[in-house]
């Protein structure tokens, strides 16, 4: 709960308020007693006070009795009392206690909250929203705790009045945003949601996040023309903005104005407004884009490069398989080294990078890449066929039946990897003139691709 710093001034306060508070006893009274009454009545609540410190919470309580009967007028009292109780798990009598303190004084904030945190411990939730309410009377600042409150209780009409009635005095905020969005979202109320939003653009023409939070909403609905035209009147508006782009390089690809797109795709990737996840996601849609599309492919070489820091190992990856399913497997390397030198623990990266270096007959490259893997992954049988093959093609045979042997024995369920290894054992074989060998591996082969 928060406010509960209430510990400290009372304690500091009891040291302050004259002594004669404590006792509301009328000292011009001729009595020989009242001096020894006010002195008592002190050293039992500094008493209590100190018992409740080291947690001798029943002791506290004994102690907070004593001084009522010496005068039970003073709420702070039953205020202490009611705390205790709430150590001692007394709930009933905390409550009592702790509304006595509020009969006595009202408009007390530490009371009250100490009432409602009560409650809410107790999942007492319509006596939490009485309190609260008390609380909000003479404290507007926890008005926003009475939404979340409100919404927990599924009072969804009374949270979102509250919160009007928030947001006028103090304007939008992201905070009040996400619970007005969260009861939306629990009542499925999509047309109040974006009818509030239309709302906001027409009160504040000017702010750009009353326009992005519409655009989204619609997006979300499913109503693209309608999100579509307000980027467009955002971009009339502020013709500045950077991240009503987010929206448009979308739009401009689905209704195939690539110029348009790219421009806002540009825009996007450059701007430090927006985020680089956000920046990755644009890049990633244009390189499917650019997959169906070719001609725009220097624009997609332009963006990689406009990237810079952007970039990340997935980015790189989906730029890689572009030109894969384009047949440049040289530009695929490229980008596949790119992403090794980025995340050199990814093994998918690892394999498909040394998969063309075989592709593109770099042999040597090959079985350097491949012995270093073997080392950080010596139970992976793709590298042992790799490495294989290209001593294999190097003429390199002897080494090539033995790195092939030895990857045999961690191959686990597939027999297209094992008819591979027997064909290149065979190739190995064949090399050293050993026929007999070549033709038994070659014949495993040909029954493991029969079966297949």
């Amino acid at each position: 709960m928060k406010h509960k710093i209430y510990i400290l001034l009372f304690f500091f306060g009891m040291i302050f308020i004259p002594q004669n508070n404590y006792a509301q006893v009328d000292f011009n009274k001729p009595n020989d007693d009242l001096g020894d009454l006010e002195d008592k009545f002190q050293e039992l609540f500094f008493e209590a006070l100190k018992q409740k410190g080291i947690e001798n919470y029943d002791r506290s309580v004994q102690a907070l009795l004593k001084c009522m009967e010496i005068d039970n007028s003073q709420a702070v009292l039953y205020f202490e009392l009611g705390k205790n109780y709430i150590f001692l798990k007394n709930f009933g009598a905390a409550e009592d206690a702790l509304k006595t303190a509020i009969d006595k004084q009202p408009n007390n904030k530490w009371y009250l909250d100490a009432l409602y945190g009560l409650y809410v411990q107790q999942n007492e939730q319509d006596k939490a929203i009485k309190t609260l309410k008390q609380l909000v009377s003479f404290y507007p600042d926890y008005k926003e705790e009475l939404v979340a409150l409100y919404i927990s209780n599924k009072n969804y009409n009374d949270a979102l009045k509250l919160l009007d009635e928030i947001d006028k005095q103090l304007g939008i905020s992201p905070a009040r945003d996400y619970m007005r969005n969260q009861i939306y979202a629990a009542t499925g109320r999509k047309k109040d949601q974006i009818k509030n939003l239309e709302k906001r653009v027409d009160d504040n023409p000017d702010k750009e996040a009353n326009y992005l939070a519409l655009i989204y909403r619609y997006s979300e609905n499913n109503d693209n023309e309608k999100a579509f035209e307000t980027a467009k009147e955002l971009l009339k508006v502020n013709p500045k903005s950077q991240l009503v782009h987010l929206a448009l390089y979308k739009f401009y690809l689905d209704a195939n104005d690539a110029e348009k797109a790219i421009e806002s795709m540009k825009i996007v990737i450059q701007s430090p407004q927006i985020k680089p996840e956000s920046k990755l996601k644009v890049l990633s849609d244009f390189v499917a884009f650019v997959g169906k599309n070719p001609q725009y492919e220097p624009a997609l070489v332009e963006a990689t490069i406009l990237a810079g820091d952007t970039k990340n190992v997935q980015s790189i990856i989906e730029i890689a398989q572009y030109y894969l399913t384009q047949g440049d497997k040289l530009k695929a390397l490229q980008y596949y080294e790119e992403a090794q030198t980025m995340e050199s623990n990814n093994f998918a990266v690892l394999r498909n990078t040394l998969l063309l270096y075989i592709d593109l007959k770099q042999y040597d490259l090959a079985i350097e890449k491949s012995n270093q893997a073997l080392v950080k992954y010596p139970s992976q049988p793709i590298i042992y066929l790799i490495n294989g093959v290209a001593l294999n093609e190097l003429k390199k045979a002897k080494e090539a039946a033995n790195i092939l042997e030895t990857g045999l024995d961690y191959i686990i369920d597939d027999t297209k990897m094992e008819a591979d290894f027997y064909n290149q054992l065979s190739i190995a074989y064949t090399l050293l003139n050993n026929t007999s060998k070549a033709k038994m591996f070659s014949d495993k082969a040909k029954q493991l691709e029969t079966s297949n």
